[in-house]
């Protein structure tokens, strides 16, 4: 199965070396189940040529906001729009999961509430499910015929399906506590509150549950679908 990797930012230059830029770190996240990747660097007006190009598609996160005046949005949503029109499996990560919200109807802006940065816990089938945020954007109005399958008082819409084909989830299984750390000292200082990304760095030393994400987003991907 090949998946079409939409990046939509890249990790700063000096975090790349050890992690690799956000398309690799997908690549490493899903490795060992057979898939076949090819990356469209759609931040830099690389797009495929149809929705042809791939069986599957992932799109990253992104340091731009959804709302934001770019070029290459309005062709990523309508891009969106026709994966979602050929109901082909589609997963978006942090602002992934927000424009793929905004393509289909819904509003992304930044929370009043401010940021949320390292390990975030959402409740999901009765279950704690803790992952590496980075973000201060969020859907803050759904789509119709968006489903919501965990939130938590801080971000109500964290993880929203549509159908059987659109998984979105706001925070990241992709990074690292090692690069989520690096983020804290290369992009989060005099953007984040020092407070917030202090205390975010406390929690780095504990684990978080990337490998369960990896193994849902595997099995997502591979399901058949009449």
């Amino acid at each position: 199965m090949k998946i079409g990797i939409l990046q939509t930012g890249h990790a700063p230059e000096d975090l790349i070396q050890d992690s690799g830029d956000y398309d690799q770190m997908f690549c490493t996240l899903l490795a060992g189940n057979g898939f076949e990747f090819e990356t469209f660097a759609v931040v830099d007006g690389q797009f495929p040529a149809n929705t042809d190009a791939a069986d599957g598609w992932i799109i990253t996160g992104s340091r731009h906001g959804a709302y934001e005046p770019h070029d290459w949005i309005p062709p990523l949503e309508e891009l969106i729009r026709e994966i979602h029109a050929k109901k082909q499996p589609m997963a978006g990560i942090c602002f992934g999961h927000q424009i793929i919200a905004q393509a289909l109807g819904g509003k992304v802006a930044k929370y009043e509430g401010g940021w949320a940065v390292g390990h975030v816990t959402y409740e999901q089938d009765g279950a704690p499910l803790t992952l590496n945020a980075w973000h201060q954007d969020q859907v803050i109005e759904r789509p119709a015929g968006a489903r919501v399958l965990a939130g938590n008082a801080f971000c109500e819409n964290g993880i929203l399906a549509y159908g059987d084909h659109i998984w979105t989830l706001q925070p990241h299984p992709e990074f690292s506590n090692a690069f989520t750390s690096g983020l804290i000292d290369k992009r989060g200082r005099g953007v984040v509150p020092d407070q917030i990304l202090d205390q975010a760095s406390q929690q780095l030393d504990t684990p978080v549950d990337s490998p369960a994400i990896a193994n849902f987003l595997a099995e997502f991907m591979k399901k058949e679908r009449t």
